[in-house]
């Protein structure tokens, strides 16, 4: 299970203090009002940082670090990559999931048959997609509905699906 989520990535500085454009990379941005401290990540070096101010300009968040004064320092963290921890994540309801903890579960039918990988989780407007790589390699998609997703197990790490008659008739 996922210990830790990427929430942004720098994309680049912002003004003369120091402040940094973030994209985020949540489904939550406004969280990063309430963020004290998140962990940068680059090539070279881990770093926790902490948020003195956050505010939101079109896709991006404008993010004034306690640890950067200068445009210059900015400039060095373009590209890094921002986390936290699992228990600053947002509180998960009934049947919903981290969708870093989908990726790489093991996919088997309902009568146990062994599918595949689920290798990607795509948000659609009505309801998540879960893209399922087949032992063949071939990529098949399923609306993660109830009709077709039947459970979701993190600590057996399998995902049990619905095979809908015709489905895998389709795939190339």
């Amino acid at each position: 299970m996922q210990t830790e989520f990427q929430v942004g990535a720098i994309a680049s500085v912002h003004g003369i203090k120091g402040e940094v454009k973030v994209f985020p990379t949540t489904d939550e941005p406004e969280k990063f009002k309430k963020l004290k401290k998140v962990v940068l990540k680059t090539e070279k070096e881990e770093r926790e940082m902490h948020l003195k101010s956050a505010r939101f300009f079109k896709n991006m968040v404008i993010v004034k670090f306690a640890e950067i004064e200068s445009p210059e320092e900015a400039q060095k963290y373009r590209g890094a990559t921002l986390w936290i921890a699992r228990k600053q994540a947002v509180p998960l309801e009934k049947n919903e999931y981290y969708q870093a903890d989908l990726i790489g579960l093991s996919v088997v039918t309902e009568d146990g048959k062994e599918l595949g990988t689920l290798t990607d989780v795509l948000e659609t407007g009505a309801n998540d997609v879960y893209e399922i790589t087949l032992q063949d390699k071939r990529r098949v998609l399923f609306p993660a509905i109830r009709d077709c997703i039947k459970d979701v197990d993190l600590e057996t790490g399998r995902v049990t699906v619905h095979v809908m008659e015709g489905l895998l008739d389709l795939v190339r």
